[in-house]
């Protein structure tokens, strides 16, 4: 085990590349097709509790997402949703299944910044062909040495995959406070938070200020400086 050697993880989607504004369009286009059986505000309501009772069932990701749309216009129509209006949900979920990765400001100097000095491990949760199709079109692939598509991030997940790559310091970076940089925390890691808007309802935390492994970035170009303080 090397004295000063760390391992970084990184979170992927709207911390590598961008993914939650997928989800906002898509979700706007739900609004669009239901407009005549809900407000847009009781719509998201009800999509929220869907997606909250759901994601136990159907993980992260695309897919539950879609399911979650088709199960809320079920309910807010009396199982009246035109057959039409589901087979539009179907083909948005396929649409956003198919779009081209767009990498985040200053992700690829970031990631090729750190990998001589640290060992790279990708922490992301969502569906596993999905993950592995944007890892791909991402470009970032080669820098990491390990990929980890988890179903959740928790205390328990980063001691797991930090004890696997057996470096003396561990380091997570993300957008999320709730998935990212708590529990990576907890775990005994730093958390390193890169904020997002808008940030999705079932990822929104309060940040643990006054911990001294906790740090916020306004973006990945004050990576490298802050690892080079921490090294």
């Amino acid at each position: 085990m090397s004295k000063h050697r760390w391992t970084v993880g990184f979170d992927a989607d709207d911390t590598l590349w961008q993914n939650e504004r997928f989800f906002h369009l898509t979700q706007a286009r739900f609004a669009e097709l239901l407009a005549d059986y809900a407000a847009p505000e009781h719509l998201e309501q009800r999509l929220v509790a869907a997606e909250m009772r759901n994601v136990g069932h159907y993980g992260f990701g695309v897919k539950g997402f879609v399911l979650s749309m088709i199960e809320t216009a079920i309910e807010v129509t009396d199982q009246k949703v035109p057959a039409s209006v589901i087979a539009e949900l179907i083909a948005a979920g396929q649409e956003m299944l198919r779009y081209e990765i767009e990498l985040m400001p200053h992700a690829r100097e970031a990631v090729e910044a750190l990998a001589p000095r640290a060992d790279l491990v990708l922490i992301t949760k969502g569906d596993l062909i999905d993950q592995e199709r944007k890892l791909a079109q991402s470009g970032l692939g080669e820098m990491f040495g390990t990929v980890e598509i988890v179903s959740q991030k928790t205390r328990d997940t980063y001691t797991r995959i930090f004890a696997k790559a057996d470096t003396p310091r561990a380091m997570m970076v993300g957008n999320s406070l709730k998935s990212d940089v708590i529990p990576a925390i907890e775990a005994g890691a730093w958390g390193v938070h890169v904020p997002t808007y808008p940030v999705w309802h079932l990822e929104q935390a309060d940040p643990p200020r006054g911990n001294p492994r906790f740090h916020e970035i306004p973006d990945l170009s004050h990576l490298p400086a802050l690892f080079e303080s921490l090294d």
